[in-house]
């Protein structure tokens, strides 16, 4: 009975029928790609710009990277550190990703690894014959790297090892290399957080300052 009901309804009706139907789905996805694209522009394009704008308006100096720049040439970022060749300059920790911004890591080695071991034992070695110090005395951020082997900073006590090599090499008094490490010491981040540091490369560019005066 059902089959003749069907048959019985002309084919003009029908068709009337499905066009509603038709009509709903072609407008279903309409709002679904406004939003898509509206999404995109809002978040991922004027939000990015905002932020950049009002970011560098703000902090002009974080925004470019921290740049440090003598003579206006870019002589290194604040965040990253740098190798220092000479006895005149301090040394930074070491660096799994050979200081390197691209391949920033860690050497993901466990404290047991053997590997480990060995090297920061033969760091200790040269450390301790660079700076004319016990191995007893050299510092443990001077051999080991940090998670990402860019940090750059080193400790008060890391500095304090490596006065006396850096005053004899540019003809300082000791007193006055101290001074300077003194003065590029920072405490804790808002006095709370974090430890007292000394970042290497302010502190080596402020022993050029130093060196080119009278």
């Amino acid at each position: 009975m059902n089959r003749s009901l069907a048959t019985s309804v002309p084919r003009s009706a029908r068709n009337r029928a499905a066009a509603p139907t038709q009509l709903q789905q072609d407008s279903a996805w309409r709002p679904a790609l406004v939003l898509g694209i509206s999404s995109l522009l809002l978040l991922g394009l004027a939000y990015a710009m905002a932020t950049a704008s009002v970011s560098r308006l703000l902090f002009p100096a974080q925004a470019d990277g921290s740049l440090l720049i003598r003579d206006g040439q870019v002589r290194g970022s604040q965040l990253i550190a740098q190798p220092f060749v000479g006895d005149g300059y301090f040394q930074a920790r070491p660096s799994a990703a050979n200081y390197d911004p691209m391949a920033a890591a860690g050497s993901n080695m466990a404290r047991s690894n053997p590997a480990l071991q060995q090297r920061v034992q033969a760091a200790i070695t040269a450390v301790a014959a660079r700076e004319g110090v016990p191995a007893a005395q050299v510092p443990g951020d001077l051999v080991t790297q940090s998670g990402a082997g860019m940090d750059p900073e080193i400790s008060p006590a890391a500095a304090q090892v490596q006065i006396a090599r850096v005053a004899r090499s540019r003809s300082l008094p000791v007193e006055r290399v101290a001074a300077l490490v003194q003065a590029n010491t920072r405490g804790p981040q808002w006095g709370v957080f974090g430890q007292p540091r000394v970042n290497v490369m302010t502190l080596n560019l402020a022993l050029d300052d130093l060196k080119a005066r009278p």
